[in-house]
């Protein structure tokens, strides 16, 4: 469940009160759950009733799915979950975690959103306005974020784009200028997905929604800066084929993530290709990345491919 309300004055501490804080303490409560701790001990962690961990188990209390299914989120409960079962980790341990990914939630990222939602008059300004104020890198932000929500708009209504959809999902992406971190980079939390021959968008994009797809454009515009946009489809033969048939030579990388950095470098040694991709490894799928100049120019890059493979 996310907020609405009227066209009135919203704090993005509001925000967190009622979308951040009930969605933590229930993915909480249910992954110390699985790990076998009892209700009361959950109760005592998350400094809650018995009867709200109890809420909490039965489905009866609301969450926000823009936080909930973010990768950032659940890999932050995991961890704590993890931690305080296994008694590495206190209450503060905890906190100095979710302390953590709510500042990056904040600026530029789903709190950010909901905030917008929550109050309109932000229009598509929000962590411009209340968390950085006016600058002259607000134009900036808001051009890239207009140009994945354009991007991938123009994926998701494409023919044929679903059979190109990895399983972990797609994901479209943009960069800022000088971009030197996830941060910097625009995507989608969440991830693009095929769904009864559709590709389905979760939410609007978002600053720091995209961790492999951000790192490989990181790369890639330190690289080239004239490149600022990259996505991923699903590696095939046939995508490969049609990538040399259409003047695109895709260069081949290591699919290990130990130093996925330094392995795109070497890769990208004589210059950024159009396509780069791995062939996968245990539990981990092929995939393929597109670049282009920005988040659109990837897309149409990526489109012709789609196209080369259906004739």
């Amino acid at each position: 469940m996310e907020t609405t309300r009227d066209d009135g004055l919203v704090l993005p501490a509001e925000v967190i009160a009622d979308e951040f804080i009930p969605t933590m303490r229930v993915a909480l409560a249910r992954a110390l759950s699985e790990r076998g701790r009892s209700q009361r001990e959950i109760a005592g962690f998350l400094g809650v009733t018995q009867a709200a961990v109890s809420n909490y188990l039965a489905g009866e209390a609301r969450t926000t799915d823009r936080l909930a299914n973010d990768e950032r989120f659940t890999e932050t409960v995991e961890r704590v979950a993890d931690g305080w079962t296994a008694g590495d980790y206190t209450g503060y341990d905890a906190l100095v975690e979710f302390r953590r990914l709510l500042d990056s939630f904040v600026d530029r990222g789903p709190i950010c959103a909901l905030h917008e939602d929550a109050m309109p008059a932000l229009d598509g300004r929000g962590c411009d306005l209340c968390v950085r104020g006016r600058d002259g890198a607000a134009a900036r932000e808001r051009e890239t974020l207009r140009d994945v929500r354009t991007a991938v708009r123009r994926f998701a209504a494409a023919d044929a784009t679903s059979a190109h959809v990895p399983n972990v999902g797609t994901n479209v992406a943009s960069a800022l200028p000088d971009a030197d971190e996830p941060a910097d980079v625009a995507a989608v939390p969440g991830r693009l997905h095929a769904i009864r021959g559709r590709v389905e968008v979760p939410s609007e994009p978002a600053f720091g929604a995209s961790q492999h797809v951000a790192s490989a454009l990181l790369v890639a515009a330190e690289r080239d800066d004239t490149v600022g946009g990259a996505l991923n489809v699903a590696t095939s033969d046939a995508l490969l084929d049609a990538s040399r048939s259409r003047g695109y030579d895709p260069v081949e990388f290591d699919a290990g993530y130990d130093d996925r950095a330094a392995e795109l470098r070497e890769a990208f040694a004589d210059g950024v290709p159009t396509v780069a991709y791995h062939d996968g490894a245990y539990g981990m799928e092929p995939i393929c990345y597109v670049f282009g100049a920005d988040a659109r120019d990837a897309v149409e890059r990526a489109l012709t491919l789609v196209d080369a493979v259906g004739e």
